[in-house]
């Protein structure tokens, strides 16, 4: 993990056991490497309750409560899928906060005709009970950076949005 996540993920440790707060991820292409950051910092145990990894439609349907007719209509890869993949994290395990993630990392892509998805299309989306933001990634720059870049967006956002609804860590 580079230096950045760590000091990022010390952060959100720091907001989320300070604040009491818990924390899920769902992941499809990341597929467990946000939890892994989240996990590295000593402590998480206190907030982080679990994620689960996404990489079926029928799992992001059947245990998030994606809408089907979503996933049928604008692909697995869109900003709805994202924003109810968060949500569902947060029902799902009884959380204050999630992140998810999904996308197509590559090297391969997504093709349906009209509704085409081309490779390095990532979205994030971090999730409150009262808030939810997402980023969408559009950048393929081979399958390690586009999860890289993936991994380390969905902190920055999930680290914004804490700081936002619970304010910064104390030593920032």
């Amino acid at each position: 993990m580079d230096l950045d996540l760590k000091v990022v993920s010390k952060e959100v440790n720091e907001i989320l056991w300070r604040n009491h707060q818990t924390l899920s991820v769902a992941e499809s292409c990341t597929a467990g490497r946000i939890a892994s950051v989240i996990t590295a910092v000593p402590g998480s145990s206190q907030y982080f309750k679990g994620g689960v990894v996404a990489y079926a439609n029928e799992v992001k349907i059947n245990l998030l409560g994606v809408d089907a007719q979503v996933i049928e209509e604008k692909t697995p890869v869109c900003e709805e899928v994202a924003v109810q993949m968060a949500q569902g994290a947060r029902k799902t395990f009884d959380t204050d906060y999630a992140v998810s993630v999904t996308g197509f990392a590559g090297p391969g892509g997504h093709d349906s005709g009209k509704n085409s998805v081309l490779v390095g299309t990532i979205w994030i989306a971090v999730a409150s009970s009262t808030n939810v933001k997402t980023v969408m990634l559009e950048e393929d720059n081979g399958r390690d950076k586009n999860l890289a870049s993936a991994t380390s967006t969905a902190m920055h956002l999930l680290l914004d949005l804490l700081k936002e609804e619970l304010g910064g860590s104390e030593e920032a």
